[in-house]
């Protein structure tokens, strides 16, 4: 068994799923994938350094437990006895999969031993992954928004920026464990080892945090660990960190396997556009070695970033009006060492000093919100998606970031295209009900099918010669957005 071999999620934000399922079973070979809402499941025995690669996905842990919602009574004491049965239950694979997170770090920690119990082989434990779909999902975002997946630091709360709901709130928080054994009156078994320490971080939402708060179930699990392998809690340095996730869907136990999420890029010094996003919009683009790539609005370049990391054989180009948006960017760029791969100019999308029929793929976040919408955006819509089908080679894709009212206004753009369009589109395509989704193998990032679109119209929508093959909907923590993605069918646009 590799270093890494195990059963893992990670989380994802909302709409990302499935773009991070089809990149772990192309990057890491996984098996037993199992795609959920806010997270994927996975069996793979790939590397650390490879693990670390994925760019759709937010978190990794590895998986301790994964089972259906607990039985929730009255009885607070009934149910809290449930969850310590049910976290702690099999020691030993408990310990082995410790073994596994220590085997990551080099077995590092304060003492060799976690305990002196018996490692047993790696158990899979499909017959409890049997839970359906979890309302939650991890987003963090420049734009206005907060870390949904917590970064957990020492004895911070965790932010959740998801609004809340009659139906299903959340609590969130760190189990108060400093001396559990003054709350439980029982001390450490006498034979485990003391100096492994710990801490409980616990998110619960529905009917199980309406008769319990997550420090309640924190503390009892805590007590429970300690009683069970005599480690010891520790708030603020721990060696291990383990998350309990409770809702009405399912019950998730893991062990983050990285201290900082995977979406946070060491090579992105000013953040703007959230980077997982980012790379699933590229991913969309179809970029090949040599191609020509192009974002008219790069604002600090991250889309720029994402795409000249993961498809390194292509040259790009980005364009903004704004001196300080380009100032950031070019930060950016430096600091990732693409300075030979991404060239940047100041232009306005709607004249952009380009030749027609120069790129292979246009990718940009149109912007929005309260700091970066355009001034009369949806009047400026047409003239900007003209400029990008002029400088589009035939074949090409576009591949845009709309805000939900940006999106709506799109359906209206399209209805007002002209009839030879429309006879172009019963020509070069037909109608699309599943989207592609990305192959992350090689230098290409051409599409495969396997993701189901979030909404495509039954028509086959389209603007000039582009036509639509694809619209999904993502999360960007407190807004909603979509990705739309065009093709470029013939040369009948503005030239």
């Amino acid at each position: 068994m590799a270093a890494g071999g195990g059963r893992y999620f990670c989380t994802a934000g909302r709409g990302l799923e499935p773009f991070l399922a089809r990149e772990v079973r192309e990057r890491l070979a996984a098996t037993e994938v199992d795609c959920i809402s806010g997270k994927v499941f996975f069996s793979t025995e790939a590397e650390p350094s490879e693990l670390r690669r994925l760019r759709a996905g937010e978190r990794l842990f590895l998986l301790l437990k994964k089972h259906t919602p607990l039985a929730v009574s009255g009885n607070k004491g009934k149910i809290l006895h449930d969850i310590k049965c049910f976290v702690i239950e099999e020691p030993e694979y408990w310990l082995d999969v410790v073994s596994v997170w220590r085997n990551f770090h080099g077995g590092e920690g304060k003492k060799d031993d976690v305990s002196q119990a018996n490692r047993l082989p790696l158990k899979r434990k499909a017959e409890e992954e049997t839970a359906p779909v979890t309302k939650r999902q991890e987003t963090e975002q420049a734009r206005e928004t907060l870390s949904e997946d917590c970064q957990v630091e020492a004895g911070e709360r965790c932010v959740e920026s998801e609004r809340k709901s009659d139906q299903d709130y959340w609590t969130e928080s760190k189990a108060s464990l400093e001396d559990p054994s003054r709350i439980s009156g029982e001390k450490p078994i006498a034979s485990e080892q003391c100096s492994f320490s710990f801490r409980v971080s616990c998110r619960c939402s529905g009917a199980i945090a309406k008769i319990l708060t997550s420090q309640e179930i924190g503390r009892a699990i805590g007590i429970a660990l300690m009683k069970q392998f005599g480690w010891r809690a520790d708030l603020r340095d721990p060696d291990l960190e383990i998350f309990v996730h409770l809702n009405d869907i399912h019950s998730v136990v893991g062990i983050p396997l990285f201290r900082l999420p995977l979406a946070n890029r060491d090579y992105i010094k000013i953040a703007g556009l959230r980077s997982t996003v980012a790379w699933a919009m590229a991913s969309l683009a179809e970029i090949s070695a040599g191609a020509c790539v192009l974002d008219p609005m790069c604002g600090l370049g991250t889309i720029l970033l994402e795409a000249a990391k993961e498809w390194p054989e292509a040259c790009y180009w980005g364009a903004d009006i704004s001196d300080s948006q380009l100032e950031g960017a070019d930060v950016n760029i430096i600091t990732a060492g693409l300075v030979d791969k991404i060239e940047l100019f100041k232009a306005s999308v709607k004249a952009l000093p380009l030749p027609s029929d120069s790129f292979d793929a246009v990718i940009s976040d149109i912007p929005f919100g309260k700091k970066f919408k355009i001034t009369k955006d949806t009047e400026l819509l047409p003239d900007i998606l003209r400029e990008m089908e002029r400088v589009l080679r035939v074949g090409g894709t576009i591949v845009l970031l709309l805000s939900r009212h940006l999106h709506k206004h799109m359906d209206g753009i399209s209805q007002g295209a002209d009839s030879e369009a429309c006879r172009a589109v019963s020509r070069g395509t037909g109608e699309t009900t599943t989207a592609e989704a990305l192959n992350v193998s090689g230098n290409s990032s051409s599409l495969v099918k396997g993701v189901e679109e979030t909404f495509l119209s039954s028509r086959q929508a389209h603007f000039g010669s582009l036509v639509l093959d694809g619209i999904y909907g993502v999360s960007l923590g407190k807004t909603d957005a979509f990705i739309h993605k065009y093709r470029k069918i013939s040369s009948g646009g503005n030239q």
